[in-house]
């Protein structure tokens, strides 16, 4: 028994010296959009578009720092009203004329949600409609929930057009404040950096391509050249669905017997932001629960097989070193104690930037095993939703599974 326990927990050791170095650098927290030089010597015209259902709430604080931006360039907001009934679009009329910019809001009624559209996506097809008559250089794609630094723009913009991007994403800084949110929203960020490390994000010869729904940039001619909106029209994971849809397009033209040339892989950039934040509270562990388990098994494609290896690896990879470094310790199995802390302490070395950036307590860096534990078991909740025919619910729809893209 002792040597299959060792064993195991020299492949859980191999296997975090391997996503160390060799993963990406998914641990580190320095691809950050406050760092970017916001020297602009062209003004391109963007058009912002927020899908908004029932967020009369957050309006008066987001929809503010949106029209307050610092951008000294032409700027108009397109907020589609996606059937709300708390009046969403007089609360955003009301922030507006509060703000002194009735002029730059454009408020649509969204039209009822057709077949093969998931809604937001539907919402965001109408905006980008309406705002096509401006003739953007850029679409802003951004949630009712975000509240916008008055910076944020201007970086955004800057870094496209400084580095000739296609895409520019930042996955904003999303809410800590409560104990759940504490102990299980930075590791949401940091198991999504292990998925899409960034720096393969951002590499143009690297296929990885992921994006953060809250912040968008993504220039009008990339957006035609995919086929616009409807190419991602039921998906579930939007964002990414989008980057990978603007990464891979000369990717797939490369693929074809076109006579045509093969058009050059999609530019993309993803990185964090420690001043554009989410108002979107997490208050409890019910609903993190609910946000996890809404798209966990989207993430693996829907494969039982890949979901077998999920809760397999999951408790090798996280579990096993605090558990045999226990259990070592008690059988006075001081190879296998040491191995096991040699595992928990190169776990807690890359968790810690993550604690760091969103400035909770350093103890919070110990309870990664547990943490895992409960996304493991939000994993398997979202594959028996799938399996219930209750996955992709939100905001009072349920979507079918068909992320195919």
């Amino acid at each position: 028994m002792s040597v299959i326990i060792l064993g195991l927990m020299l492949l859980s050791l191999t296997i975090w010296l391997g996503l160390l170095c060799f993963w990406g650098q998914f641990w580190r927290t320095d691809q950050q959009l406050e760092v970017t030089q916001t020297q602009l010597e062209s003004l391109p015209v963007i058009c912002a578009v927020v899908p908004a259902r029932n967020e009369a709430e957050l309006l008066p604080i987001t929809l503010r720092s949106l029209l307050l931006q610092d951008y000294p360039g032409s700027f108009n907001v397109f907020l589609v009203d996606d059937r709300s009934t708390d009046r969403t679009a007089n609360f955003a009329e009301g922030v507006a004329h509060a703000v002194g910019k009735p002029q730059q809001l454009h408020i649509i009624s969204g039209e009822s949600l057709p077949p093969g559209w998931s809604g937001k996506l539907w919402a965001v097809e109408q905006g980008i409609k309406s705002a096509s008559k401006f003739a953007p250089d850029y679409f802003l794609l951004t949630d009712a929930d975000i509240e916008h630094d008055p910076g944020h723009l201007r970086r955004l913009v800057a870094k496209a057009v400084q580095e000739d991007l296609d895409l520019v994403s930042v996955m904003v800084r999303l809410r800590c404040e409560s104990f759940w949110e504490k102990l299980l929203i930075p590791a949401f960020v940091f198991f999504f950096q292990k998925l899409y490390p960034f720096r393969w994000v951002n590499n143009p010869n690297n296929p990885t391509a992921a994006a953060a729904g809250g912040s968008i940039l993504i220039a009008r001619e990339a957006l035609e050249r995919i086929g616009g909106i409807q190419v991602i029209r039921q998906a579930l994971i939007d964002d990414c669905a989008l980057a990978m849809a603007v990464k891979n397009i000369g990717r797939q033209s490369n693929s074809s017997f076109s006579p045509a040339p093969p058009a050059s892989p999609g530019r993309i950039w993803l990185g964090l932001s420690s001043l554009t934040r989410s108002l979107r509270p997490y208050d409890s562990l019910a609903t993190i629960w609910d946000m996890v388990a809404r798209t966990a098994y989207t993430q693996l494609n829907y494969s039982p097989l890949l979901l077998l290896g999920t809760l397999v690896g999951m408790p090798l990879i996280y579990l096993a070193p605090p558990i045999c470094m226990i259990l070592g310790a008690v059988w006075s199995n001081w190879a296998i104690a040491l191995t096991g802390l040699l595992g928990w302490l190169l776990m807690t070395f890359a968790y810690y930037p993550t604690i760091r950036f969103y400035k909770c307590s350093v103890w919070f860096v110990l309870s990664l095993p547990a943490i895992a534990f409960l996304y493991t078991l939000m994993t398997l909740d979202s594959a028996l939703r799938h399996w219930q025919g209750r996955g992709g619910a939100w905001k009072g729809r349920v979507y079918p599974s068909s992320d195919n893209f």
